[in-house]
């Protein structure tokens, strides 16, 4: 049964990711994987805040929202892909910088939806 709530959330995820990739023009800097994976952080963030304040949460619902919908959602083997594409390209300054900002704004993102929801779910 868990296999349905993973694989529906990750339905909902994965369209998630494909509309953000439509959004605006394409680049060299690849903003719309950048802004996927941030989002997906603050999403992934606020469900653990809520599951820790909350003691009512069951699993089922935690394999739903964090292994369905973030997993389909956030994109690390693509963000791998891309930062590996703008270091073959000689783009270092690009490559380097989109590593950095997805590390440190992610990390940043879990943090702040962490907070939130502890602070909305006390």
């Amino acid at each position: 049964m868990e296999f349905i709530y993973v694989a529906a959330g990750g339905a909902i995820g994965a369209a998630g990711r494909y509309a953000v990739s439509l959004i605006g023009p394409k680049a060299v800097f690849p903003v719309q994987t950048l802004l996927t994976n941030i989002i997906g952080a603050i999403l992934i963030g606020f469900i653990v805040g809520i599951a820790s304040s909350q003691s009512n949460v069951s699993p089922n619902t935690l394999l739903f929202w964090k292994t369905g919908v973030c997993g389909g959602f956030i994109t690390f083997s693509t963000f791998s892909l891309e930062a590996y594409e703008l270091f073959e390209k000689r783009l270092y300054l690009e490559s380097g910088s989109y590593v950095l900002l997805s590390v440190v704004c992610c990390l940043f993102g879990i943090v702040c939806g962490k907070k939130l929801a502890v602070l909305l779910f006390r």
